[in-house]
C-alpha cells in the first residue's frame, strides 16, 4: 500500500464523511419537531389500521 501514491487520503477523507453525516444526522434529530415525534411514536399502539388486507 506504501507504493501507491496518494494512498494516504482514504482514510482521512473516510473519517470525514463518516464524522460529517453523524453530525448532520444528529442535527437533524435535534431539530425534529416534537408533535411528529409523538405522532409517529404512537403509530405502534394504535390498533385501527387503514390498510388492513385479508
Amino acid at each position: 500500500m506504501e507504493t501507491i501514491a496518494g494512498v494516504e487520503i482514504y482514510p482521512i477523507l473516510s473519517l470525514l464523511i463518516f464524522f460529517l453525516f453523524f453530525v448532520a444526522l444528529g442535527i437533524w434529530v435535534a431539530t425534529y419537531k416534537k408533535e411528529a415525534i409523538i405522532e409517529l411514536s404512537q403509530i405502534p399502539l394504535d390498533d385501527t389500521t387503514e390498510n388492513q388486507t385479508l
